[in-house]
């Protein structure tokens, strides 16, 4: 069933990968096939499958956590109520739940952590990574426009105070595609 739920997931995740989606489809039709044959609990069953959209929903939606720790207390509840509790050569172990439902809750951790991660750290590219910059004037810059040569690129600017060329400037903005600058004050420390 795990192999089921993490293969679904990974595929609704990363589209198109093929491998989990067959993979966890086959391990679902399996699971289904265990469910004809084994006196399963149907409570059981919707807890686990409680867990599998909680775990879905928690990739689509920014519950920081909430979701997953749902999904795991309803997973680990739903793996103990599975079998029916008359056959006692049905029951499933402890020593399978508790690390199935600790490896589960370690993964979705681990996801939900990276990307949190990925959220907090700052822009790494795109024309906001060039504000605050400074560069040498290419040209006279003025309210017309002129060149500056930033990170390998030569680009328009424009600067409300007008600007010799080879001065320093400092990059404030930027509209469209072209840059927003003005002259970088140097400190002459007198």
């Amino acid at each position: 069933m795990l192999v089921a739920m993490y293969g679904i997931i990974g595929e609704l995740s990363h589209p198109g990968a093929i491998v989990p989606g067959i993979v966890g489809v086959i391990a679902l039709i399996v699971v289904l096939y265990m469910a004809a044959i084994l006196p399963v609990n149907l409570a059981g069953v919707l807890l686990i499958l409680l867990a599998l959209g909680l775990f879905i929903a928690e990739l689509f939606i920014p519950s920081y956590g909430a979701l997953s720790i749902g999904g795991i207390a309803a997973f680990l509840i739903g793996a103990l109520m599975l079998f029916n509790r008359a056959a006692p050569s049905f029951r499933l172990s402890l020593t399978f739940i508790i690390p199935a439902a600790v490896v589960t809750a370690a993964f979705f951790l681990f996801v939900i952590g990276a990307g949190l991660r990925a959220q907090l750290r700052p822009v790494r590219v795109g024309l906001e990574t060039l504000v605050g910059k400074t560069t040498t004037a290419s040209t006279a810059i003025d309210r017309q426009g002129g060149k500056v040569f930033v990170d390998g690129e030569i680009w328009k600017a424009v600067s409300e105070t007008p600007v010799t060329s080879g001065e320093t400037v400092e990059i404030v903005g930027f509209e469209g595609l072209t840059l927003k600058v003005k002259p970088k004050l140097t400190n002459t420390g007198a």
